[in-house]
């Protein structure tokens, strides 16, 4: 019997935080996964399934997530059975239990709209087209044997 799930999706809230009684960190959130199916009237069907993390990658997502980021999980599926305490009528949970939540978009750039965060410039030796990059090639320590041609 196999049970392994990879899902890539974005997450629906930020994620949840909590410890077990002898310490442990576990991490809940909901990730929207786009269905290859469509729906009835052609429109895309979206999963919206929940994710349970453990340990150490609990703390990491929790860190270096939140509402909107696009995350892979691996993991297996799980079920939980519990009883609602307001109306006494058990309930069944289906989620995955991840074992590696992978960050899929550079850090912060789920806080665009367009999800895209352009890298920083790279310095520069030299001006831009000026007249004084002769003095920047002259300052320059270029030994003969450095150079591969």
């Amino acid at each position: 019997m196999v049970n392994s799930v990879v899902l890539v999706g974005r997450l629906t809230r930020d994620p949840e935080l909590r410890k077990t009684n002898n310490g442990k960190s576990v991490a809940s959130f909901t990730i929207a996964v786009d269905d290859s199916r469509r729906g009835p009237n052609g429109e895309k069907v979206t999963i919206f399934m929940p994710v349970s993390v453990w340990g150490a990658s609990a703390d990491t997502v929790v860190k270096f997530t939140r509402k909107g980021s696009l995350v892979g999980v691996v993991g297996r599926l799980t079920q939980r059975k519990y009883v609602r305490k307001n109306d006494n009528v058990e309930v069944t949970v289906t989620e995955v239990t991840a074992n590696q939540v992978e960050f899929l978009e550079p850090k912060n750039a789920s806080a665009n709209n367009d999800g895209y965060q352009p890298d920083s410039p790279a310095p520069n030796a030299f001006s831009q087209g000026g007249a004084d990059d002769s003095k920047n090639l002259e300052s320059l320590d270029i030994v003969d044997d450095d150079l591969p041609f």
